[in-house]
């Protein structure tokens, strides 16, 4: 309990003199798990739990509409070249792909078995679903919203970050 308590005492100091500080509350009503969240740099947050993802306008500070009739929501990622947002249903073994100004979903991509943290890479024009029960990784064509192909990976991978380059 030291350590924590420690810990944390060093991290409030370490933001204080960084300038971090908390701007404004919002709250997210909703059930469920809650896991991962992504801004666009917009002014809009997406935020998954449950069987849902709360779009919320961070200006307004309020739920501005939901993406619903998931099964078990992880992550989200975001190609706006495309007007495309991407969400990994764990349960439903898909990549969902979704619009982003009307939130409308317009199309399921299967991925290995229980696909959570999801990226989008812009150099390749690929976002990569990493399927933590499958050992895999499935890379999604942004553009065309079909399936590039799978990669077995080592362990159970949860997410990664992209480097910017191909190949």
């Amino acid at each position: 309990m030291y350590r924590t308590v420690l810990a944390l005492l060093v991290l409030s100091v370490a933001f204080a003199q960084s300038g971090y500080h908390k701007v404004r509350k919002i709250a997210v009503p909703g059930d469920g798990f809650w896991d991962y969240l992504i801004a666009d740099g917009a002014g809009r947050v997406y935020v998954s739990h449950g069987t849902e993802v709360d779009v919320v306008d961070a200006k307004k500070g309020e739920v501005e509409g939901k993406i619903t009739g998931l099964k078990l929501v992880h992550g989200i990622a975001l190609a706006p070249e495309f007007n495309r947002g991407f969400i990994s249903d764990g349960q439903a073994n898909t990549v969902v792909i979704f619009d982003l100004k009307t939130l409308a979903k317009i199309g399921d991509v299967p991925a290995g078995m229980n696909p959570d943290g999801i990226i989008y890479d812009a150099a390749s024009k690929r976002v990569f679903a990493f399927n933590g029960r499958s050992g895999s990784a499935t890379a999604v064509d942004a553009e065309k919203g079909t399936a590039a192909g799978t990669v077995t990976l080592e362990g159970k991978p949860e997410f990664a970050a992209a480097d910017g380059n191909v190949g």
